[in-house]
């Protein structure tokens, strides 16, 4: 029998000091390699600044609010953008909560350090007829000398694309899908989110269509923890975010549309469909699973957009 095995702790990056060092390896026990890297490298930035604008290395426990005031404004970090920014100060709060909960410090120095504000970005999303050219590209007639894996591979294709359009899961959520959570006679999703949030999300005929279809293709049909989408015909493994995100693409080329586009555009054109549609902000909040509202709001830019174009067709002083 097959045992689980433990995934393997990431290498712990080098710290100039004791106090990183431990909250390295501290971090090292529960995020990835590319977490890790981030927070780690967002550290000792600061550390490589303070020592080249001091010529001492920091000593954590007697910098002060005013410190990390003058590196938010220092030009090493003016010239960076609004995320790595948030990303900055996120790593120090959190390595100055780990040090006041291990009892080092009273209190941290970084809080009350005001970040300026991401500037608002209208999200990118499909339109309803873009949306149909996709779910079309994998569909179209293989070649003759096409193998049975790649007719296997197009299906899962279709039934990835509806499934993440028709339910605005996040990659993850759609990779992480299990047998189990599909809800065949309820037509419910079950969805295991960020935060350890879980949801029950209504899935269209559409997607659950293509993933009957899918899974009649197979040697036999996946039930229980077995992933929904898998990686290989015959192996219970799911499809990776990165394959996921390779396939996308294939079909957006072939498809004739704009290149570069990740995944969570599809998530983003459901959100904004129903939005566009008027649906409300609470509703979609809890089918997108965000922990608040104020996330969700970023959707409201369609209908606003719809409304002017209402307002300026109907109003005669418009």
């Amino acid at each position: 029998m097959a045992t689980e095995t433990k995934a393997s702790k990431p290498p712990v990056p080098a710290a100039p000091d004791a106090w990183l060092d431990e909250y390295f390896n501290h971090l090292a026990t529960f995020l990835s390699q590319p977490s890790l890297q981030s927070y780690s490298r967002a550290l000792l930035g600061f550390w490589h600044w303070y020592e080249k604008e001091r010529k001492e290395a920091p000593d954590w426990r007697n910098l002060q609010r005013h410190d990390f005031r003058a590196y938010l404004h220092s030009p090493d970090l003016r010239k960076k953008s609004h995320a790595t920014i948030r990303l900055q100060f996120a790593a120090l709060r959190s390595f100055y909560r780990f040090l006041v909960d291990r009892g080092r410090l009273e209190s941290s120095p970084v809080k009350g350090v005001k970040i300026p504000q991401l500037p608002k970005r209208l999200v990118k999303y499909f339109s309803t007829p873009e949306i149909e050219t996709l779910m079309a590209a994998p569909s179209k007639p293989l070649p003759k000398n096409a193998r049975a894996f790649e007719t296997l591979f197009c299906s899962r294709d279709i039934a990835m694309f509806e499934t993440m359009y028709s339910c605005g899961l996040r990659i993850s959520e759609l990779c992480g899908l299990r047998a189990k959570d599909v809800g065949v006679e309820r037509r419910l999703v079950f969805v295991r989110g960020k935060g350890k949030r879980q949801r029950e999300i209504p899935i269209g005929e559409p997607a659950l269509d293509a993933i009957l279809h899918y899974w009649r293709l197979l040697p036999r049909r996946p039930a229980g923890d077995t992933p929904v989408f898998l990686a290989r015909r015959k192996r219970d493994v799911s499809v990776s975010p990165r394959v996921f995100q390779q396939r996308l693409q294939k079909w957006i080329k072939k498809a004739g549309m704009e290149e570069g586009l990740t995944p969570h555009k599809l998530r983003h054109s459901y959100a904004t469909h129903l939005v566009d549609c008027d649906a409300d902000l609470r509703s979609v909040q809890e089918l997108l699973g965000h922990a608040h509202l104020a996330t969700t709001e970023i959707y409201t830019h369609v209908a606003t957009g719809r409304l002017m174009q209402v307002y300026k067709r109907a109003h005669p002083r418009a």
